[in-house]
C-alpha cells in the first residue's frame, strides 16, 4: 500500500460503516455520543505509554485514531468539514507555529517556543491584548491538570513563588485552616480549605516540573498493584479481606513495596 494509503483506508472503512449497509451501532453515533468513549481511548494511550508497551500504544494509538476519523465522518455527512480538512488545518497550524522552524523567528530554547506560541495563538483567534492570560485553557480538564496549567501560565508573567520554602509554608498555612474547620465541623468550609489544599499542592507540582495529574495516577496505578498483591497473597492464605487483620494486610503491603524496589 502506497504511503498515505492506510489512512485512505480508514476512512472508506468509516464511510463504509457509516453507509446505508453499514453497522446500526456504528450509523447511531453522534458527537455527544462518542465523548466518552474519546476519553477512555486518550487515558488507555497514557496506560500503554506507562507499561512501556510498543504494541500496547500502537494499538491504543489506532483506536484513537479511528475515533477522529470517526468524528471527522460525521461531519463529513453534515457538509462542515472532512478528515482532509481537519489534516490541512493542523498542517498549517504547526507550519505557522512554528516560524523559528519554517521562517524567520528565532527561539533558542523551549521557554522562548512556548512565549511565541501563546502569542501565536492570540493572534490567529484575534483575541485582543486585554484578554485573560488565562484563557484558552479547557473548562473540561481534569482539576488537578487544570490548577497545573493555570498555575503554569500565570508564572509566565511573574506570578509566582521565589523560593521552595515558601511553597512549604503555604501548604502549613492551608492545613491549618483544614484542620479547623474540620474542628468547626463546617461541611462548606471544609470542602473550600481542602479545594485549596490540593490546589497548592498542583502549584508545587508545577514549580518542581512535576505534573499532579501524573503523579496522582502513577500512585493511583501503584496502590491498585499493591491491594491486588493483598488480595492475592491473602486467597493463597485461605483468607478473605474480612478475615485479615489490619496489621497482616499491612505487612503484606509492604512485601510488595519490596517486590517493586527489587523489580526497578
Amino acid at each position: 500500500m502506497e504511503r498515505g494509503g492506510e489512512f485512505q483506508a480508514l476512512a472508506q472503512v468509516m464511510d463504509r460503516l457509516r453507509g446505508k449497509d453499514g453497522c446500526p451501532w456504528d450509523k447511531k453515533q453522534t458527537y455527544d455520543s462518542l465523548k466518552t468513549f474519546l476519553i477512555e481511548e486518550v487515558y488507555e494511550i497514557l496506560e500503554a505509554i506507562d507499561e512501556g508497551s510498543p504494541e500496547g500504544l500502537k494499538e491504543e494509538l489506532g483506536d484513537l485514531l479511528m475515533h477522529i476519523f470517526f468524528l471527522a465522518q460525521i461531519s463529513k455527512e453534515r457538509r462542515d468539514f472532512d478528515i482532509n480538512d481537519v489534516a490541512r488545518s493542523a498542517v498549517t497550524k504547526m507550519v505557522n507555529r512554528h516560524p523559528h522552524v519554517f521562517g524567520g523567528t528565532r527561539a533558542s530554547t523551549p521557554e522562548e517556543v512556548e512565549v511565541n506560541w501563546s502569542e501565536l495563538k492570540r493572534r490567529e483567534k484575534g483575541k485582543s491584548k486585554t484578554m485573560s492570560l488565562l484563557n484558552g485553557i479547557p473548562l473540561h480538564l481534569p482539576a488537578l491538570l487544570r490548577a497545573y496549567r493555570l498555575t503554569q501560565r500565570a508564572s509566565r508573567v511573574g506570578f509566582d513563588w521565589k523560593h521552595p520554602e515558601e511553597l512549604f509554608e503555604k501548604i502549613q498555612e492551608e492545613l491549618r485552616e483544614l484542620r479547623e474547620v474540620i474542628r468547626d465541623g463546617d461541611r462548606q468550609g471544609i470542602e473550600a480549605e481542602f479545594g485549596d489544599l490540593l490546589f497548592t499542592l498542583a502549584n508545587v507540582g508545577r514549580f518542581i516540573q512535576v505534573n499532579p495529574e501524573e503523579a496522582l495516577r502513577k500512585s493511583i496505578s501503584k496502590f491498585v498493584t499493591r491491594f491486588h498483591y493483598v488480595e492475592r497473597v491473602l486467597s493463597e492464605r485461605k483468607k478473605s479481606l474480612k478475615e485479615a487483620s489490619l496489621r497482616e494486610m499491612d505487612q503484606i503491603w509492604e512485601e510488595a513495596k519490596k517486590l517493586e524496589s527489587v523489580n526497578r
